[in-house]
C-alpha cells in the first residue's frame, strides 16, 4: 500500500514537475538588451565663414570603458568671430570591421539626444537635425565670438520612451569633455 503511495505521489511531481518546464517553455524569453561598445567620438567642424575644408578633432578610447587611458582626446581649436557647421561621428572602432554607430544613432533619432555644455565665453551651439519632434544634434552650428577658452562637454543621451527634448532623462551613453581654445 505503501508502494501505491509512493508512486502516486512520484508520479503527480513528475506531472507537475512537467507542467511546469511546459509553462515556462510558452512564456517567451524577453530579448537581451544589446549594449553598444563607444570608442571614439568625432567632430568634424567645418568653417562655413571661410568656407575651408572640414577639421577632425577626436576623442579615441579603444578600450570604451577599460583601464586604458583614451589613445587620443584633441583640444578643439576654433577661430573668434565664426560659424562652423559640425556633425558628430560616433563610432565602435573594437568591432571589425568598425561599427558606425551614427548610422544607428540616426535611425533611432527618436531615441538620443546629443546635449552640449560649454563653459567657453563667446561660444553657442544650436542643434541642427531633429527626429521630427525633437532635436538630435548628430549636426550642429556653433558660433564663436571673441577668444576664449574652457570646455565643451558633449553627452550622448539614450532616452527610449522619455525623450522630451531635454538632457535630464535617460542614460548617458557616452560623455566627453573636450578642451576648447578659441583664437
Amino acid at each position: 500500500m505503501y508502494k501505491h503511495i509512493f508512486y502516486s505521489l512520484l508520479a503527480t511531481a513528475s506531472l507537475t514537475a512537467c507542467k511546469k518546464d511546459q509553462d515556462t517553455a510558452d512564456k517567451p524569453i524577453p530579448p537581451a538588451n544589446d549594449v553598444e561598445v563607444l570608442t571614439s567620438l568625432i567632430l568634424e567642424i567645418r568653417d562655413t565663414t571661410a568656407g575651408a575644408a572640414p577639421v577632425l578633432f577626436a576623442f579615441r578610447d579603444l578600450d570604451a570603458e577599460g583601464a586604458n587611458v583614451p589613445v587620443e582626446w584633441d583640444t578643439i581649436f576654433l577661430q573668434a568671430n565664426r560659424v562652423f557647421d559640425t556633425r558628430i561621428i560616433v563610432l565602435n572602432e573594437i568591432a571589425v570591421p568598425t561599427d558606425t554607430i551614427s548610422i544607428e544613432i540616426e535611425e533611432e533619432a527618436d531615441e538620443h539626444l546629443f546635449c552640449f555644455e560649454s563653459n567657453v565665453p563667446g561660444l553657442g551651439v544650436v542643434r541642427t537635425d531633429s527626429d521630427g519632434q525633437y532635436e538630435v544634434g548628430l549636426s550642429s552650428r556653433w558660433t564663436t565670438s571673441a577668444a576664449a577658452t574652457g570646455n565643451m562637454t558633449i553627452t550622448l543621451k539614450h532616452q527610449p520612451g522619455v525623450k522630451n527634448g531635454s538632457c535630464e532623462p535617460g542614460d548617458t551613453d557616452i560623455e566627453v569633455v573636450f578642451p576648447c581654445v578659441i583664437e
